[in-house]
């Protein structure tokens, strides 16, 4: 019943916030082998390198969670090498994975694949059908590709490639850099130095208006492997060859005011917010319809204010090396 847990299983980007979570979530389901390469143990720009680490490894299943990832800020500055890194990531690992006989493969993207102006919940469905976000477009440009990458492998040779696609991530292991971190490890960290240095009120990009997603990781990891452990016909069943990606999220948003108030709560800072509507807001809402998942048997569990409790013990916890 259980022989599952003894397949070789590969996480590719083992280091960053969704491949440790993983890693964790196959552990304490008593996977027993389970292998880890990031960019420091095989260049995955390199197809050779990629191509070798397979071949020396006999892998059953593969995680692709390795991506160059950011915020605004980073997309708008270094567009080329979000789309660069992130399509020659995707194409060696599926290639290698596909070329040394690997059957299971789950992808990770991200719900930036959908138009600017997609009807709201977004359904898998609307993929394709109008403009994207113009201050992602290159990153979610390559995350197209990879879904696409999957299911072509699985029409052209029979693999069994999936897609997930999550909502805006959060949690243990996020990136708090100042200029390149997303929404809520930027907040987090704003308001954790507002509090440590009295300050009075603190600034926030954009109008506060947008409405946003959340997802904890610790959520996103479950749903992964979920999804990954659905049998073949049921997996099949809730797709189609080219609509396969699955969206994760917790079907409930909140505007980034809010957000930012739960924030303010959570840190315990007491002064002013104020908006900066100078500053991008990005897309004006981006839900998640998550009633496929839903139908495949999965929830997320983990509320947005306890999910950010738990990111900011790990802040606290690990600020020396997460500030870097």
């Amino acid at each position: 019943m259980d022989s599952h847990l003894n397949e070789k299983v590969l996480v590719v980007g083992y280091h960053g916030m969704v491949g440790s979570a993983i890693v964790r979530r196959l552990q304490g389901l008593g996977y027993r082998n389970v292998l880890t390469i990031g960019r420091e143990d095989v260049d995955l720009l390199n197809q050779n390198a990629v191509r070798a680490y397979f071949d020396a490894n006999a892998i059953d299943q593969v995680y692709l969670a390795a991506a160059r990832v950011g915020g605004i800020h980073a997309n708008n500055t270094y567009p080329a090498d979000f789309i660069y890194d992130n399509l020659m990531i995707q194409a060696n690992v599926i290639e290698a994975a596909h070329r040394s006989g690997v059957q299971k493969l789950l992808f990770l993207g991200s719900s930036c694949i959908y138009p600017k102006l997609a009807e709201q919940p977004m359904a898998e469905g609307v993929l394709l059908t109008g403009a994207l976000e113009s201050t992602n477009e290159p990153y979610a440009i390559a995350k197209i590709a990879g879904i696409k990458l999957c299911e072509s492998y699985n029409r052209q040779h029979g693999r069994d490639y999936r897609s997930v696609m999550p909502t805006n991530l959060y949690g243990p292991h996020d990136n708090y850099h100042p200029d390149n971190s997303h929404v809520i490890p930027a907040l987090l960290r704003r308001f954790h130095d507002a509090v440590a240095q009295c300050a009075e009120e603190v600034s926030i990009w954009g109008s506060g208006n947008p409405m946003r997603e959340f997802l904890h990781v610790d959520d996103m990891a479950a749903a992964s492997v979920h999804v990954m452990e659905l049998s073949a016909e049921v997996y099949q069943n809730n797709t189609q060859p080219m609509l396969s990606h699955i969206n994760v999220g917790t079907g409930i948003d909140c505007t980034i005011r809010e957000l930012a108030e739960t924030v303010a709560k959570v840190t315990g800072f007491r002064g002013a917010l104020t908006f900066d509507s100078s500053k991008p807001d990005g897309a004006p809402r981006k839900l998640m319809d998550v009633s496929r998942l839903k139908s495949m048997g999965w929830t997320a569990t983990i509320n947005l204010e306890d999910g950010l409790r738990d990111a900011y013990q790990w802040f606290v916890a690990n600020q020396m090396d997460a500030r870097s």
